[in-house]
C-alpha cells in the first residue's frame, strides 16, 4: 500500500537587511523550478522592499527574477521604505528592519505558520547601532524559542563528487583569546550530544563517526604547543559513548580528508561531520571549499533554519550581480530535511 505523500513544507524566508543583497537573492532563488517545487514560500519583510528590488534590477541582470506580484508575502510592521539609490548604504533603520523580519518570523513559526525559516543575511554592526545587541541570528532564534542549547552547523553537498560535508562549530562568535576559557567539557559534550541528535534524527544516519579537531597546533604536540588536550579534550573523546569519534586531530591535518572527499569520493576516510573548536578553524576550510555552496544550519531548536553562509555584501548590493546558489541550497536543504525530521523525531 503506498503511503500518501507528506505536504509540502511552509517555509518563511526572511528578507535580512533590506539595503544588502538580501532582497536580490531572494526574488532569483524564488525564479527557479527546483526551488518553486520543494516548499510553500513565503518572504518574511515587506512588499515595498521587493518590488523597489525587482524594478531596480529589472534591466541590470540577466538572471530571472520572480515577480513580487506573485509571491506569498507577510508584512511586517516597520516603516522601513527602500530607495533604490539607497542600496548598498546599510544604517540603523535597516539593521532594525532586518531585526523585526526575523523576529515575526521567530513569532509566526512559534505560533505553527511555518515549519523552517530560511533567513537572508544581517550586518550584526547595523543591529548594534539599531538597539539590538546580540552576537547574530543564530543567538535570536535561539532566545525567542527558549532554546538553551543550540549549534552552527555547516552544510554543503559537493557538486563534483556529490558528498556531504557538515561542520559544527563548538564555539561561535567570540574573540579568540576568549576561546580556551569558553571551550569546556561541558560545552564540548552537550555540542557533541546535538550534533549526534542532529545527525540521527536530521539526516537518517544511525551511527555516525565524528571528528574533532585539537585545539592547539599540532594537537598541542604533546603538550608542548598546549595542555588542553591532554589535560581533557583525549580523555573526553575515549569516553564519549553517543557516537564514535576521533581525535582529537591536528587541526592544519584533518581537512585533508573532506578536501579529497569533496574532489573525487574515492577511497578518502571521512567522517560524518566534523567539529572545530573555535570559529576560524571551521569556517575557512567550508568558504575555500563550499563559498557558493554552503548552508548554515542552526541545531537544537524546535523548527528549522538554515541560512546562507555569506554576508549582506554592501559593496555590490543592487547591482544585480549577486549570486544566489547559496540562498537556493539553503532552502533545498530546509525543504528535504523537514520529512526526515519529523518522522525521525
Amino acid at each position: 500500500m503506498m503511503l500518501p505523500a507528506s505536504p509540502p513544507p511552509k517555509l518563511a524566508l526572511t528578507l535580512g537587511d533590506p539595503l544588502g543583497i538580501g532582497p536580490e537573492i531572494i526574488l532569483k532563488a524564488l525564479a527557479e523550478s527546483e526551488v518553486q517545487a520543494c516548499g510553500q514560500m513565503t518572504v518574511v519583510g515587506n512588499r515595498q522592499v521587493l518590488e523597489a528590488t525587482y524594478q531596480a534590477l529589472k534591466e541590470r541582470t540577466h538572471t530571472p527574477l520572480a515577480d513580487p506580484a506573485h509571491l506569498s508575502i507577510w508584512e511586517c510592521d516597520t516603516d522601513f521604505r527602500l530607495h533604490p539609490s539607497d542600496l548598498g548604504q546599510g544604517n540603523p533603520d535597516s539593521g532594525a528592519a532586518s531585526f523585526i523580519y526575523l523576529k515575526t518570523a521567530i513569532e509566526q513559526t512559534l505560533l505553527g505558520q511555518f515549519q523552517a525559516i530560511v533567513t537572508a543575511p544581517i550586518a550584526k554592526y547595523l543591529w548594534h547601532q539599531a538597539g539590538y545587541r546580540f552576537p547574530g541570528q543564530t543567538e535570536v532564534l535561539a532566545q525567542f524559542s527558549h532554546s538553551e542549547r543550540y549549534g552552527m552547523l555547516f552544510v554543503a553537498r559537493s557538486p563534483f563528487s556529490h558528498w556531504q560535508l557538515r561542520v559544527l562549530l563548538a564555539t561561535t562568535h567570540i574573540p579568540l583569546r576568549k576561546v580556551p576559557d569558553r571551550l569546556t567539557p561541558d560545552l564540548l559534550r552537550a555540542k557533541l550530544d546535538l550534533l549526534v541528535g542532529s545527525l540521527q534524527q536530521t539526516f537518517g544516519i544511525s551511527d555516525p563517526v565524528i571528528a574533532v579537531a585539537g585545539l592547539n597546533p599540532h594537537a598541542g604536540e604533546q603538550g608542548q604547543l598546549g595542555d588542553e588536550e591532554q589535560r581533557w579534550l583525549t580523555h573526553l573523546l575515549q569516553t564519549y559513548s553517543k557516537a564514535r569519534t576521533w581525535g582529537p586531530l591536528p587541526p592544519d591535518t584533518m581537512w585533508l580528508s573532506p578536501a579529497q572527499a569533496w574532489h573525487s569520493l574515492g577511497s578518502a576516510a571521512v567522517a560524518d561531520a566534523y567539529v572545530a573548536l573555535y570559529h576560524d578553524q571551521g569556517l575557512i576550510p567550508v568558504k575555500m571549499l563550499a563559498f557558493d555552496r554552503a548552508v548554515n544550519m542552526t541545531i537544537g531548536l524546535p523548527f528549522i533554519r538554515t541560512s546562507p553562509d555569506h554576508g549582506t555584501a554592501f559593496d555590490i548590493a543592487g547591482k544585480g550581480v549577486a549570486r544566489a546558489d547559496s540562498l537556493k541550497q539553503a532552502i533545498l536543504l530546509a525543504a528535504e530535511r523537514f520529512p526526515i525530521d519529523r518522522v525521525l523525531s
